[in-house]
Parts: structure tokens; C-alpha cells; sequence
């Protein structure tokens, strides 16, 4: 059983910065609802913010230095903190970003993804570790949710060759291509298979790409060692070209049906 991952420590430099801003907020007697209605974000994503939780934006540092009348002392700070042109180091805890995401970009070229497994399936995968499945499980709500968030639309580029590759038993693959099509007619959820003919830039790694309420992105690099979280641009810049090299591959989504179909025939 692989090591359980720590929940990594909050960045000192996003600390500084959030008691920073929530200083000058509060001398001015300005709500957070105010700034989420300035900056066009969540009141929810401006406490992150402030507890230092997540990485503001320019844009959003210069709309909030001009309505706090800082006379650019966040500006400065926001700076301080970016020196070289590098955001300032920041923590994420995945599961609480993808449970956050409006969008949710998936490529996969080994297996069915988490969200899109079916018990069967992960139990082989997790190695029987009934902790592990169950917060899988729980994970997998955030697409069928009716608490009055949005399900996440979720899109996956699945590879062909994870129809084809045998976890447990034949009926434990039936089963689960059997649920991969069920949930791709959900209206929030796109399914489209890649062929897998020749190199390309998917082969490097699995990786997932969330996308905030604020339209910023967080990132999802699986390793053979570890899944490495970045919202460093120009991680994501390299992510989206790798998107569209994809997609220029993928089938539609009724042409990705039919194949999943067909692999169904091939575990019956």
C-alpha cells in the first residue's frame, strides 16, 4: 500500500499577503462581499485569499489596492512576493480544488479515471484499501451533486487502449465500460476516446485540469511517483497544447460511444 499523502504545509509568502490585505479590508470597513463583487470572484474565494489559502491574481490585487486606497502598498507586497516573474509558492489540497471546479479537463491513457470508476474497478486498482475506495466514492459526487451547487462539467479524453486493459475480472470491465457509458449521456459530462495510433504529447502522463468559478486553473500531473499539483503558467500553457494535440485525435462523443460499446462486447 503506497504511503498516505500529507497534507502539505500553507505557503508563508500567501500568509504574508492575506493578513496584508485583510488589514487594510477591515480598517476600511469593507466587506469581503465587496471585493467578490469587484473582482468578480467568490466572497468564498476572497477569504481563501486572505487566509492564505490561495494565490491572488494581478488583476485582482490592483482592482483591490485601488478601491482600499492603498496607494499600491499590495501592489508592491503582490510583487515582493513574484519576484522573477514566478507566482509565490502555493499548496493545494486536490480533492478540495476538483470538489470547487466549475470545468474538469481529464486526460487519461492507462485506466477509467477515479470519478468515472465503479466500485469493482478502484477496489482492484486501491488494492482492496477500503479508506482509499471510499473517498474515491466520495469524490465521484461532485458530478451527480443536487445540493444546489452545479454538478462539475467533466470532460474526459480517454485513450482506446484503457478499454482493453484488464483490471480484475471480465465482468468487473464489462461492468465498468458498461457505467463509462451510462455516465457519458449525462448532460455535464463528455466522453471522447482517443485513438492510439502514433506519438504524441499524452503519452508523457495523465493529468487533469480544474477550472475555478474565477476562471483561474489549477493542474493535475500524474508521475510515477507522485500527482504534482501547479498552477504555474506555464505548466498550463503546456497542458493546453497537449489538450489540443488530443482533441485533434479524439472521436465524437457517439462515434466514442459505439466504441465503448464494442469493447463491452469484447467482456461479454
Amino acid at each position: 500500500m503506497p504511503p498516505r499523502r500529507q497534507r502539505p504545509r500553507e505557503s508563508a509568502a500567501l500568509i504574508a499577503f492575506g493578513r496584508q490585505m485583510r488589514r487594510l479590508r477591515e480598517a476600511k470597513g469593507i466587506k469581503q462581499e465587496t471585493i467578490a463583487h469587484l473582482t468578480k470572484v467568490s466572497p468564498a474565494q476572497v477569504s481563501r485569499i486572505e487566509a492564505g489559502k490561495k494565490r491572488a491574481t494581478r488583476p485582482f490585487v490592483e482592482i483591490v489596492d485601488d478601491h482600499l486606497k492603498a496607494g499600491g502598498a499590495l501592489i508592491s507586497l503582490w510583487e515582493d512576493l513574484n519576484k522573477d516573474g514566478h507566482p509565490v509558492p502555493v499548496w493545494f489540497d486536490w480533492p478540495q480544488v476538483e470538489s470547487d471546479a466549475a470545468i474538469l479537463v481529464c486526460w487519461e491513457h492507462g485506466v477509467i479515471p477515479g470519478l468515472l470508476q465503479t466500485p469493482a474497478y478502484m477496489s482492484v486498482l486501491l488494492k482492496g484499501n477500503q479508506e482509499a475506495i471510499d473517498l474515491r466514492l466520495r469524490r465521484q459526487s461532485i458530478l451527480t451533486r443536487d445540493d444546489g451547487t452545479p454538478p462539475a462539467l467533466f470532460v474526459l479524453l480517454l485513450d482506446e487502449h484503457a478499454l482493453y486493459r484488464r483490471v480484475g475480472s471480465a465482468e468487473t470491465m464489462k461492468e465498468q465500460l458498461e457505467h463509462l457509458l451510462d455516465m457519458s449521456l449525462l448532460p455535464n459530462i463528455t466522453t471522447q476516446v482517443v485513438l492510439p495510433s502514433g506519438e504524441h504529447a499524452g503519452n508523457a502522463g495523465d493529468f487533469m485540469i480544474a477550472t475555478m468559478d474565477d476562471r483561474s486553473e489549477v493542474a493535475y500531473v500524474e508521475t510515477a511517483i507522485r500527482g504534482i499539483a501547479t498552477d504555474n503558467p506555464a505548466d498550463l500553457s503546456a497542458l493546453a497544447r497537449t489538450l489540443i494535440e488530443l482533441r485533434a485525435r479524439a472521436l465524437t462523443e457517439e462515434m466514442s460511444r459505439e466504441v465503448i460499446r464494442k469493447a463491452i462486447q469484447h467482456w461479454t
